[in-house]
């Protein structure tokens, strides 16, 4: 099992403040308190990214690099949003959302089992961890999610590259606070989305 941190920083040196020096300081933490709102729980998306919108969850995908959210009446039924990055009409990345994929999922456990399960005999799991995702306080169980990183062999179908062509994954599977079962997947051509990316994708999750 692994940890990350997110957005660590460095300690900062102690600094003592008297008189007017402290009337101003709290007067700009309350200024900052203030304007934060809800923006503590969402996940941070990198720069140069768009964010698909679901009713269980929102999760980067990398824009800047040719994906484009795919509209809603060209996507399978299954899947809740998408993001395609298509070059010389070969699909060659694909972010996807499913939710309530599975029925008798209560956890993160049971959905990353049968979110497993569907990513085919020919494909190889390299990790397998478990992940806290951003979101609200008050979804504390909803924010424990699993992440599977696998490798796998294109099947050439569905303007997919051709057959035989290594590909990469990471998925993360959980239920959200409502109690339904999500998957959200990052598909591609190995190499062509380093293991930051795979990171940063994991890490602009925000479930809901």
């Amino acid at each position: 099992m692994s940890t990350r941190t997110w957005g660590a920083r460095r300690p900062r040196r102690r600094r003592t403040t008297t008189g007017a020096a402290v009337t101003a300081a709290v007067a700009a933490a309350a200024v900052l308190l203030t304007g934060c709102g809800g923006d503590a729980d969402k996940a941070s998306v990198p720069e140069g990214w768009g964010t698909l919108e679901t009713g269980s969850l929102s999760v980067g995908y990398p824009k800047s690099e040719g994906y484009a959210e795919q509209p809603a009446a060209e996507r399978a039924k299954a899947n809740a949003a998408v993001a395609l990055k298509e070059e010389d009409g070969i699909r060659t990345g694909m972010v996807s959302v499913q939710l309530d994929f599975a029925t008798g999922v209560h956890d993160a456990a049971g959905a990353a089992a049968a979110a497993g399960a569907g990513i085919g005999l020919d494909s190889t799991r390299r990790a397998t961890d478990d992940v806290r995702l951003a979101g609200p306080e008050d979804a504390d169980e909803a924010r424990e999610a699993r992440r599977i990183d696998y490798d796998f062999t294109s099947d050439g179908q569905e303007d997919t590259p051709n057959r035989g062509t290594p590909m990469t994954g990471v998925l993360v599977a959980g239920v959200d606070s409502k109690g339904v079962p999500f998957v959200v997947r990052l598909n591609a051509v190995k190499d062509a989305v380093d293991a930051e990316d795979l990171d940063a994708f994991v890490g602009s999750i925000t479930v809901k």
